[in-house]
């Protein structure tokens, strides 16, 4: 009745054991990954057609902690599992960013990934086992996915990294000084895809040699998940991308001279406009047919990333103007809103985070009911990122998971320097409201969270400050590294690369890779530069 198909190895301290063919058969590709004790199920189902019209990829991610893996009953009043999470959507982001970029381009028929943790042993965190199940599910399904991808954690005590440290060891890392790291690193055989870390000021050699460590400890993983394909992989499923050069050219005779001389424009709102009129001039040269092609914003996409990565690589001129390695003009404020115990107005270029600092007693710290037990935390970051910061009309609603992920990244950046309860017995709620955007706001939400709990009295162990970094990086090698980089460079670019932190060292890490190809010396750069400007911040 079943087609069973398991493997197994030893890595680190555990056995890791991937099986398929038992449950969720009718998935297109189920794994269960077990490590140690703790077991995730991931299954993968995907569209056979794209949607008419679609100019995107719709892959969603959904990462579950059922209770009973624990033994354990919901808290709350409703004793079921309902919204997700903080935990769950930074675990579902924490898959996402990895796998999104390595299907294959042009693929944009919907993809659902569901992974649910069945069991925990209160030992070894679910969350990169997860990753490791979703990786494995994908190549079995027969989605056009350029992988495998693998995951681990990495730990840093005594001058010694460790492979998957227990999830106690990872717990409240800031009353640990003996444990000053908390990284996960996804990647494939030859490139590293995602890093996401909480630090206690460790060097630029450190964390880069963390980053290294992972990827090659990743790599028995990686031999294991092939290992199953060739077992019980489906058939690929028939996919060709598509061929759009004609209409590529066509975009390019249309508009090109006129998109160039909008990418020129130092100014957001004119540049937006000026693209914006340069998009409506193209359209208005092509054919009834060209204008009905699903690839038309493809092509477009194209049409504008080659404008600004050109011209980055070969002449080194950025949108603004600025070099490679400038940070844009910065004005910091502090005591903007009496009434409130801490305030600071913090705007770098055309971004700008307002935030405020409120402390409290520890009546309101937050419990937190996780499956490995319930746990209070004294120090709150929330982000909040309304249309208007972007001179854009939307809908307003709770905390997306960007919102949730940027407040994440901005609370391991900070809560690093924070004062021990016991010198300082208060709870610390910061609010960083961005009130403009263009380019990393998360950054600036470090810098502004750093002023305003120095506004209110908190006694930090250093200021703080965070830069954003970019690649782009071209077919032949050539590559430059852009510090504090402008949204379009993001959009455009092939790297998102946030590193924050003290004089003395990294707090907090984020990577992003949209290629692969990002070699040591590549990271190495990224990391020295923001280095620099990070110092420059301070």
């Amino acid at each position: 009745m079943f087609k069973e198909v398991k493997k197994s190895i030893q890595w680190g301290e555990e056995t890791l054991t991937l099986e398929t063919g038992k449950v969720a058969r009718q998935a297109d590709g189920s794994v269960i990954a077990t490590y140690g004790e703790t077991s995730v199920m991931a299954n993968v189902t995907f569209a056979r057609a794209q949607k008419p019209g679609q100019d995107f990829f719709p892959l969603t991610v959904h990462y579950n902690e059922k209770y009973y893996a624990a033994g354990k009953v919901p808290g709350g009043f409703f004793k079921r599992e309902a919204r997700p999470t903080e935990k769950e959507t930074l675990t579902s982001r924490l898959i996402d960013r990895p796998i999104r970029p390595l299907f294959a381009p042009g693929f944009k028929n919907e993809v659902l990934v569901m992974c649910t943790v069945l069991r925990h042993d209160l030992v070894n965190a679910p969350d990169y086992v997860a990753m490791i199940a979703a990786s494995a599910a994908l190549p079995l399904s027969g989605a056009p996915f350029m992988g495998p991808i693998a995951g681990c954690r990495v730990g840093f005590e005594d001058g010694e990294y460790i492979l998957n440290p227990e999830v106690d060891d990872m717990q409240d890392l800031k009353n640990n000084p003996d444990q000053r790291l908390d990284l996960v690193v996804a990647g494939t055989k030859g490139a590293v895809m995602m890093v996401e870390s909480e630090a206690y000021e460790l060097t630029e050699a450190e964390m880069l040699g963390a980053v290294n460590f992972a990827h090659e400890q990743i790599q028995p993983v990686i031999d294991l998940i092939i290992d199953l394909a060739e077992d019980a992989a489906n058939e690929p499923f028939d996919f060709t991308p598509p061929d759009y050069s004609d209409l590529y050219e066509a975009v390019k005779a249309a508009g090109e001279d006129q998109m160039r001389a909008a990418y020129a424009i130092r100014d957001k709102q004119e540049r937006v406009a000026a693209v914006g009129a340069a998009k409506e001039a193209i359209l208005g040269a092509l054919s009834e047919e060209q204008l009905e092609d699903a690839n038309l914003g493809s092509a477009m996409k194209k049409l504008e990333s080659g404008i600004l990565r050109g011209d980055v690589v070969k002449n080194g001129t950025r949108i603004d103007g600025r070099k490679t390695d400038e940070v844009r003009d910065i004005v910091a404020e502090t005591k903007l809103l009496n009434r409130t115990h801490g305030s600071a107005l913090f705007t770098r270029g055309e971004t700008q985070a307002l935030v405020v600092t409120t402390l409290g007693t520890g009546d309101d710290e937050q419990i937190i009911d996780a499956l490995h037990g319930n746990f209070r935390s004294n120090f709150l970051l929330h982000y909040n990122f309304p249309p208007y910061s972007v001179g854009e009309v939307g809908r307003v609603g709770p905390p997306g998971r960007r919102e949730v992920g940027h407040g994440k990244l901005a609370w391991r950046a900070l809560q690093a320097v924070l004062p021990s309860a016991t010198d300082f017995p208060y709870t610390v709620r910061v609010v960083s409201e961005i009130t403009e955007s263009n380019g990393s706001s998360s950054m600036a939400s470090v810098c502004g969270g750093s002023l305003s709990m120095m506004d209110a009295g908190v006694p930090l162990k250093a200021p703080v400050a965070g830069v954003a970094m970019g690649l782009v990086l071209e077919d032949d090698g050539e590559y430059a590294v852009l510090t504090d980089i402008l949204g379009d460079e993001d959009h455009l670019g092939d790297m998102d690369f946030k590193v924050a932190g003290t004089e003395a060292g990294i707090t907090s890490l984020q990577m992003d890779i949209k290629v692969q190809g990002i070699t040591s010396d590549i990271m190495e750069k990224a990391l020295d530069q923001a280095k620099a400007g990070r110092l420059h911040i301070l």
